[in-house]
């Protein structure tokens, strides 16, 4: 077995699963990338990585200058190891209704947390990070919702990666929260073949579901925006807090202990499945389970999990 000169290296070749068992329809796959697997735990490793290489290539980064990124999600963790590996101080603006995990593990990489508002939520942090990037200019600010290095590391990582491991894909269906998974990946499995349909989650307006957002809520991602994401997709379905949970727990099923995202990427896949007469769908399984157990997700009454991931950001 070869090693690797840097835990770094370990970033992105994930492995792509069969789930179809999962499948309402006996003539359409469903594969599940397992993003869990990068060293730090998800998808985002990746764009942490793209992101501070490229600011270094460019000039925005300088050794030992600090960071400043707003997260209600992994990204934030992902930054952190980068950091922590690479010498820089980082800085996250984090809601106050965060789970005890998002803690606990930008404390171990030694990130320093700034809390923003929790009702204002995800939004409420990218406008606090701004705020204090505006204020200290010495900071380096990547804004992952704005990073072009962001779907650039999918459209030159993980869309290849998929591509190479199965050609026969023709639905794409990934959660929408930077937008940066669909656009990266979306835009590279269409160039390959066109016929490919890129399908986006996200949460019905006002109701929360960890690492999604609905557009409608009042922010639109810049790259979004700048990629035509919305020529790019071919279609958006909405997946509520509880339907998320109940795949969440179904993905046991099959093996794959994944997140709240992947519990309602799945939904939407299922969907997928139900409305096509044959095909192979393939999804991010962005993050793995074990960073939501305090939740309860998988044990717990499915009434009180749902009414607690109204109030708190889990993951």
């Amino acid at each position: 077995m070869a090693y690797y000169a840097s835990v770094l290296d370990l970033i992105g070749n994930t492995p792509l699963v069969e789930v179809s068992a999962l499948s309402p329809n006996p003539d359409v796959r469903i594969l599940a990338k397992l993003e869990g697997q990068n060293p730090g735990g998800s998808i985002k490793d990746r764009i942490a990585l793209s992101m501070v290489e490229e600011a270094e290539k460019d000039g925005t980064l300088k050794a030992g200058q600090t960071l400043i990124e707003p997260s209600s999600g992994n990204t934030g963790i992902g930054l952190a190891m980068v950091c922590r590996l690479k010498g820089y101080r980082l800085k996250i603006v984090l809601p106050a209704n965060v789970s005890i995990e998002r803690r606990q593990l930008l404390e171990v990489w030694g990130a320093e947390i700034i809390e923003s508002p929790g009702d204002e939520g995800s939004n409420g942090a990218v406008r606090m990070a701004g705020a204090v990037a505006e204020q200290h200019p010495e900071y380096a600010f990547l804004y992952q919702y704005g990073n072009q290095a962001n779907p650039k590391a999918h459209y030159e990582g993980t869309g290849p990666e998929i591509w190479r491991d199965c050609q026969e894909v023709t639905h794409f269906v990934a959660g929408l929260g930077t937008s940066g998974t669909l656009l990266g990946v979306g835009r590279f499995l269409k160039e390959r073949n066109p016929a490919v349909q890129l399908w986006a989650i996200e949460p019905p307006t006002g109701e929360m579901v960890d690492g999604l957002r609905n557009l409608d809520d009042g922010y639109i991602p810049p790259i979004f925006l700048d990629n035509d994401g919305s020529d790019l997709l071919d279609r958006k379905t909405m997946v509520g807090t509880r339907e998320s949970i109940e795949w969440t727990r179904r993905l046991t099923d099959v093996g794959v202990f994944g997140g709240i995202s992947s519990g309602a990427v799945m939904a939407g896949a299922a969907r997928c499945a139900s409305s096509i007469s044959a095909g192979v769908v393939v999804i991010v399984v962005a993050d793995g389970g074990w960073k939501y157990l305090s939740t309860g997700a998988w044990t717990g009454d499915l009434d009180a999990v749902t009414e607690r991931a109204r109030h708190t950001i889990y993951f």
